[in-house]
């Protein structure tokens, strides 16, 4: 249990004010929420079952005392990359041709989500905690949940609201947690 609610607890904060949250709220200002939300889904889905599976072979492969000081410098470098934010940019926004808009969703989504911090992410959860569906489960829920505010907030308000307190309050807690992982890999 303790996998799964780490897992969605930290993806979900590594989301807030990411790259993909914001290109779920740009479709939910041209699409329904139900399609936005589905096409997230899927992708999320397929990323994090690909993310979860990278993190189980370097867990096995790698001491334990090596991914904890991974994990705990890759904490902190999530909190920074939090902290300097994430745009979306020209080549990331995929016109719809003749596919439908989930597909379109999904597709842009995937592809927004390939190298982003919470699949970096959702790889160190998994090598840390070596169980497979938890982490699967867990951070795919915490990507959706965060994913379906940001749809929410594109529905009902049509444009991005302010993130800063949001980017700092996460940053904080990817750091804090970076160094108690340091902290707890190097002296216990």
């Amino acid at each position: 249990m303790t996998a799964l609610l780490a897992s969605f607890f930290f993806i979900f904060a590594a989301e807030m004010g990411d790259k993909t949250q914001l290109v779920a709220l740009a479709f939910a200002t041209r699409y329904n929420a139900r399609t936005v939300l589905i096409g997230v889904t899927v992708a999320t889905l397929l990323v994090h079952l690909f993310s979860v599976l990278v993190g189980e072979i370097l867990g096995i492969n790698l001491p334990a005392f090596w991914i904890g000081i991974a994990a705990g410098l890759a904490f902190i470098g999530f909190g920074l990359w939090t902290l300097r934010g994430d745009e979306i940019n020209d080549e990331e926004k995929v016109k719809e041709h003749r596919f439908g808009p989930i597909v379109t969703v999904g597709i842009t989504f995937f592809l927004a989500e390939i190298g982003d911090k919470t699949m970096l992410a959702t790889i160190t959860l998994s090598s840390q905690y070596q169980q497979f569906v938890p982490v699967w489960i867990g951070s795919t829920l915490g990507m959706v949940v965060a994913d379906g505010l940001a749809v929410i907030l594109g529905t009902v308000l049509g444009k991005r609201l302010p993130e800063k307190l949001i980017k700092i309050g996460a940053a904080l807690l990817f750091i804090g947690t970076g160094i108690f992982t340091l902290v707890e890999t190097i002296f216990f």
